[in-house]
């Protein structure tokens, strides 16, 4: 896969800041899914805590039976500090390599990240949604902001999860009895998409297939570069 540009990566802080809140304003939250999506990228980074090297890999599967198409890695020493909603730059630059690598270009792409449940409405998955033009969605393990109710505890149940009075994401029980994820839009699709997306990519884990299977890929980068 190939891709323009979108910016440089040697920011300050402070410019990553106002840049994040430039680009939020080029995102595009409507639905841009083909019917029916047949092919799910899932991205996932590892890396060693204290550590300046980061592993990303992306996974590509055919719905709706999870078969793999194709996978993609990558290595790189970042130097981006970590700072609480600035994880993109820390992360894009390797996950942007491994995508480069793919001979597939993937109908939508989730993310182990944010997309606009997010202070600046900027997480990862907007990011990059932007950089390769792809329909994203985030679906992150944790919170990173706003507020909600606790959602059930049966495989489907949602509740909103609200930024400043407004819908920014689903907190979704993706199997009963399970720590719910959150899901949020990150490019080109909007929150029913993005989460009728998610559901999709369910099967027998708390992780859809997807991002499940990125994260196992990551991580066996990771054991293996330490030997």
């Amino acid at each position: 896969m190939e891709w323009p540009c979108l910016h440089s990566w040697t920011l300050t802080g402070r410019e990553a800041v106002a840049l994040q809140r430039e680009l939020a304003e080029k995102v595009v939250l409507a639905d841009c899914l083909p019917s029916p999506v047949r092919t799910v990228a899932g991205v996932d980074v590892s890396y060693e805590r204290g550590g300046d090297t980061f592993f990303a890999a992306v996974v590509v599967l055919e719905l709706p039976d999870f078969k793999l198409i194709e996978e993609a890695s990558a290595t790189g020493r970042i130097s981006f500090p970590y700072v609480p909603g600035l994880l993109s730059f820390r992360e894009l630059p390797v996950v942007l390599e491994a995508f480069s690598g793919l001979k597939t270009v993937p109908d939508a792409v989730l993310v182990d990240g944010q997309g606009i449940a997010h202070p600046r409405r900027f997480g990862l998955a907007c990011h990059l949604g932007l950089w390769t033009g792809l329909p994203t969605v985030g679906c992150a393990k944790s919170r990173l902001c706003g507020t909600h109710l606790p959602p059930g505890r049966n495989k489907g149940d949602r509740v909103p999860l609200l930024l400043d009075g407004e819908e920014v994401g689903a907190v979704l029980t993706s199997r009963s009895g399970v720590r719910p994820l959150y899901v949020s839009p990150g490019h080109r699709t909007d929150l029913t998409s993005a989460v009728a997306l998610v559901q999709s990519c369910l099967g027998n884990y708390r992780l859809p297939e997807p991002t499940r299977l990125a994260h196992l890929l990551s991580n066996r980068q990771r054991l293996m570069a330490r030997g």
